[in-house]
């Protein structure tokens, strides 16, 4: 460590095992600043006979390494789990978890039990696993970044149109902003950071919908029930449908004063992330003309893009100034 920070370097690993009369122990050495043989970690499993094989060991050895080249596997698997688990509306039986993950059962129940000891995972009475509490802060934290990498590609697009840019995604059954960057102009429309909306009635909820299989979207219907929030909000199940086909026709979802009397909003999904996520434009219906929208649509769909792979780029763990 140097001033108070930490520089990270290219880390050559290796694997040892020692054992003894009651317990195995699986040291991973690491080779880091010029340290040969510095302790990086230590796995400790109970055993009943020195001969008895580590499986987790024997298959970590034939198997590939993850997604990420020198990354930690049962790190990935464990987050693979997390997000296995979000995907299934986050509450969860061991038997799906296997199915949907790959992973052995055994393998599954130890990573499952480290992470509700740690508090990101919690076991209902039912015997299902379901996201812990402890995950709500590192998600609160985790959208405020959103709304700190969002804001420049939100910028660009009020620069170019004039209008309010937005950033929402879908929590559940509600569709919540989690970043805006307003007009400059002396009537804008203003979205609080935060408010959660029903998706049936905003171009942002129909962008997102649209990417949903439709048993999903019809299910979600049901449980919202489809409020109106004014008169022109669609509340008939049919017609919506039709609604949702245009937007995958199309590639864009609009909201004609169907959450606010005398908005107009037009919005695109950002595709290739594991958050569903839309980005919109929106302002007064008179100044939303046809002309507006049709020029915002090619800039959003450059905007989800550019945001999509900012999202998706893996940040560097090479050298880092200190």
């Amino acid at each position: 460590m140097v001033d108070n920070s930490f520089r990270f370097v290219e880390v050559k690993r290796r694997g040892t095992r020692e054992t003894f009369p009651t317990c195995q122990l699986d040291f991973c050495h690491a080779e880091t600043a010029g340290r040969a043989g510095a302790l990086a970690c230590i796995r400790v499993s109970r055993r009943t006979s020195v001969t008895e094989s580590n499986p987790d060991l024997a298959a970590d050895a034939t198997q590939p390494r993850g997604r990420v080249p020198g990354g930690v596997q049962s790190l990935e698997r464990a987050f693979e789990l997390l997000e296995t688990m979000a995907d299934a509306g986050g509450v969860i039986g061991l038997s799906r978890l296997a199915q949907e993950s790959g992973l052995a059962l055994p393998t599954i129940h130890r990573l499952i039990r480290t992470l509700v000891d740690l508090g990101y995972v919690r076991q209902e009475p039912s015997r299902q696993y379901s996201l812990g509490p402890r995950l709500i802060r590192l998600g609160d934290s985790a959208s405020h970044l959103l709304g700190t990498w969002s804001r420049p590609y939100l910028s660009r697009l009020v620069d170019s149109l004039g209008e309010s840019a937005n950033l929402a995604m879908l929590d559940g059954d509600r569709v919540v902003y989690v970043a805006q960057v307003q007009s400059r102009q002396s009537m804008r429309m203003f979205t609080e950071v935060g408010r959660r909306v029903y998706p049936h009635c905003t171009a942002v909820g129909k962008a997102l919908l649209a990417h949903l299989p439709p048993a999903d979207v019809q299910t979600l219907l049901k449980r919202t029930g489809m409020p109106a929030q004014t008169e022109h909000t669609i509340t008939e199940p049919d017609r919506f449908a039709e609604e949702i086909e245009r937007v995958r026709a199309n590639g864009y979802a609009m909201d004609d004063g169907e959450q606010e009397i005398g908005v107009r909003c037009v919005a695109v999904p950002v595709l290739g992330t594991s958050n569903r996520l839309a980005v919109s434009v929106s302002g007064p219906a008179p100044r939303m003309t046809p002309d507006v929208v049709e020029r915002a649509v090619p800039l959003l769909r450059q905007a989800a893009a550019d945001l999509a792979d900012e999202l998706s780029a893996p940040r560097p763990t090479g050298a880092v100034a200190g």
